[in-house]
């Protein structure tokens, strides 16, 4: 049998992805202040895909999918709503959970929240500043990217992009306190009545990306198999990430890095800073959740698509027409070869359309993608 093979965004190339019989991963997760739309589920169905396949295979599979329970999205959307940032974070927490279970997404080996790794956290940052890869200006902690080593060649997006993106996530590059303008912040100063814990620093609360690499080292250990998401997260957040997982530990923060592509509504990416939106909740009122799975399965993870209502009566059509079929195990041998072959879901759902319309039933490939017949 040849070797599973997958896009490794650092690479840029589709490489082969062999694995030990325990397969690490980490998949960026939710920030728990507004419902799941389908840009965050195509993510989750992918990584979903891609550890059936593994478990296949007879890997056992640890992926962690962190909850940012405490950043500024979520703080302003608790004070719009009148309500504290936790009860905020602990409803949507649970509202993603029950989509993700509807969608039949296994569940995370572990769910980590920000809230409980702010001690990992300030071990992190303290490691980093005694490595003088960082610096501390008027109660806020920066990492100093000109110190770090190969800054920016995860994405090898250049400088000025690096800049541009940055500032689009409100990374502020023209903050007069930071020493490079891709300098980032790993602890801030809070502001009047936000969330605030003790450091050495003086109050604050966690940055971004300081999150992930802390509960990444705390649940994987300092090198793992497998880190993605979407591909948005690919500047800054997941250089950052990398960048400071590898001023800690000294050694390759990742093996292969996996992005899913984004997901398009009227031609603008999907996502909640713009409010640009289809919610995974509203779909499952309206059609089988096992067809909103087979809607997000028709498209290859690495390349964009536009969502469209079509799609939804595609998928419960073939739906219908897979579950008439009844039992079996047809095609099976043929979707896993399309799944090794970077995850191609879109060829593996067309050779089981072809068994079905043979009158094979194809229950066990369903199931390999994830889907319930």
């Amino acid at each position: 049998m040849a070797p599973m093979q997958l896009y490794d965004t650092h690479r840029g190339a589709t490489v082969e992805f062999s694995p030990g019989p325990v397969v690490t991963m980490y998949v960026c997760g939710i920030t728990p202040y507004d419902a799941t739309h389908l840009g965050h589920a195509a993510t989750y169905v992918t990584y979903d895909v891609l550890q059936r396949r593994l478990r296949d295979l007879g890997h056992e599979t640890r992926c962690v999918r962190n909850i940012t329970d405490v950043d500024d999205d979520i703080l302003a959307a608790a004070r719009q709503r009148g309500v504290h940032y936790l009860d905020l974070a602990f409803g949507e927490t649970a509202r993603f959970d029950d989509d993700m279970e509807a969608l039949n997404v296994l569940p995370a080996w572990s769910a980590p929240r920000a809230t409980g790794a702010v001690p990992d956290i300030r071990g992190v940052i303290e490691t980093i500043l005694e490595r003088q890869v960082g610096y501390v200006v008027d109660g806020a902690v920066y990492f100093d990217t000109r110190a770090a080593k190969d800054f920016g060649s995860l994405g090898s997006l250049g400088r000025e992009r690096m800049q541009r993106l940055g500032l689009e996530w409100r990374e502020d590059p023209g903050d007069p306190q930071k020493r490079d303008p891709l300098d980032f912040l790993m602890w801030r100063p809070s502001g009047p009545g936000e969330p605030a814990w003790e450091s050495r620093w003086g109050p604050g609360r966690p940055g971004w990306h300081i999150e992930c690499t802390a509960l990444a080292l705390r649940e994987l250990g300092p090198s793992i198999d497998l880190h993605g998401g979407g591909i948005d997260l690919l500047y800054p957040h997941h250089e950052c990430v990398r960048a400071q997982s590898e001023a800690v530990t000294g050694e390759p923060f990742v093996k292969h890095w996996l992005h899913q592509s984004m997901v398009y509504l009227n031609g603008r990416k999907m996502s909640k800073s713009t409010q640009n939106l289809v919610f995974v909740h509203e779909l499952r009122s309206r059609y089988d959740p096992m067809a909103v799975r087979l809607a997000l399965s028709a498209h290859h993870y690495r390349r964009p698509w536009n969502w469209s209502d079509q799609l939804m009566s595609d998928a419960a059509e073939r739906l219908e027409q897979w579950r008439s079929a009844g039992t079996g195990d047809a095609a099976i041998h043929e979707v896993r070869a399309h799944l090794d072959d970077d995850l191609d879901v879109p060829a593996a759902l067309k050779v089981i359309d072809e068994a079905v319309a043979q009158g094979r039933g194809a229950s066990a490939s369903a199931a390999l993608i994830g889907v319930v017949l």
